[in-house]
């Protein structure tokens, strides 16, 4: 299976329908499977006096609330209706992540996505996570800021929103922890659920990273587990996919430098190709678990292999000894490993010097 690789536009557009649709552009030009949105109603997402993240004031307006800046990143559903249809017809898949109750009713009911992907921030966000679940999608959840037990909790919640219907159970901790030990919901989980290793900092210190969670929650959980990377650089993406990862997500910009809060963040143009490329590279290096044999290297056998070669003329029924024969190139006569077994026998017929021993 190949490594979904999705380019997060997230909120890189600025506002403006335009810019978004040169992000795709770009998406579709260096490879990606996906381009991804966010999708939310700043009214319902955050606080009028909610102070911004201090990643999002270096870039802008530092005392600009988080209020007035989301609500300038806003798309109507128009757009990104328009922004899906651009998409599908540029081949690549559509996809955003909903903050609020309409945004993820509307990219589900009116979008009509196959495939959601639920933050990191809503990750403890119950009631939200069981919405997402009940609609019956597929889910990328993200797991930045959050331990085992977070995660485990989550996944609790997504099994009993798959398999339970509204008023059939009461949504509660017994009830999420049942459905999770049960053999549909762990089924229903396994077909339907990526985990995303992530760490929420922007940019993420290397020291953070910590990619070696990825095979620990795949051994824990069962689950595909893809990786969401904000360090800087393609490196640390391209390690995660040699460690198994089947998801990347990368934030992506048309130019780094601009103003807004995800921009100095992500990968500019050359940066996004560069990463897609290496990311294919990797896979394909990464070949199958079984050692074996490969087409390339069957020509340069015989050659780079040794066997054993007369080192002196020997005349036919002369004893073959360590002082006539020998092991060199080429590997087109008896293997090494007869050594032992031709020392003491003789020699059926004459063998010139360098002639190898049949």
């Amino acid at each position: 299976m190949s490594v979904y690789v999705i380019a997060e536009a997230g909120v890189n557009h600025n506002g403006s329908i335009d810019l978004a649709y040169k992000l795709i552009d770009l998406a579709v030009e260096a490879n990606a499977d996906a381009v991804k949105f966010q999708t939310f109603v700043a009214d319902s997402l955050v606080t009028k006096t909610a102070k911004k993240a201090g990643y999002q004031m270096d870039s802008g307006d530092a005392d600009e609330s988080q209020y007035s800046m989301l609500k300038r990143l806003e798309f109507t559903k128009s757009q990104f209706a328009d922004l899906q249809g651009y998409c599908h017809a540029k081949g690549i898949d559509f996809l955003s992540t909903a903050f609020d109750q309409v945004s993820l009713d509307f990219l589900c009911m009116d979008l009509k996505l196959a495939k959601l992907k639920i933050a990191s921030g809503e990750l403890t966000n119950a009631p939200f996570v069981l919405e997402h679940a009940r609609t019956g999608c597929d889910l990328i959840v993200s797991t930045g800021m959050a331990d085992i037990e977070d995660i485990k909790a989550a996944l609790s919640v997504i099994a009993f929103g798959y398999i339970t219907k509204h008023g059939e159970a009461d949504p509660n901790m017994s009830n999420f922890n049942k459905a999770y030990s049960s053999f549909e919901g762990q089924n229903l989980l396994t077909k339907k659920v990526t985990l995303l290793h992530c760490t929420t900092e922007y940019p993420t210190p290397l020291e953070d990273v910590n990619l070696l969670a990825i095979d620990s929650m795949r051994q824990l959980f069962g689950l595909e587990v893809g990786y969401s990377d904000h360090t800087q650089g393609i490196i640390v993406p391209v390690a995660a996919v040699a460690l198994g990862a089947t998801v990347i997500e990368k934030h992506f910009t048309l130019d780094c430098s601009m103003e807004g809060p995800d921009h100095s963040a992500s990968l500019g143009p050359n940066d996004l190709k560069a990463m897609i490329m290496a990311i294919r590279a990797t896979e394909l290096a990464l070949g199958c678990s079984e050692k074996k044999v490969t087409a390339s290297e069957l020509q340069n056998r015989s050659v780079i292999r040794k066997s054993i070669v007369a080192t002196s003329a020997i005349k036919k029924g002369e004893l073959y000894s360590s002082a006539n024969i020998g092991i060199m190139r080429p590997g087109t006569g008896l293997s090494p490993y007869r050594y032992w077994e031709i020392i003491g026998t003789r020699a059926n017929s004459e063998v010139e010097v360098g002639e190898t021993i049949e």
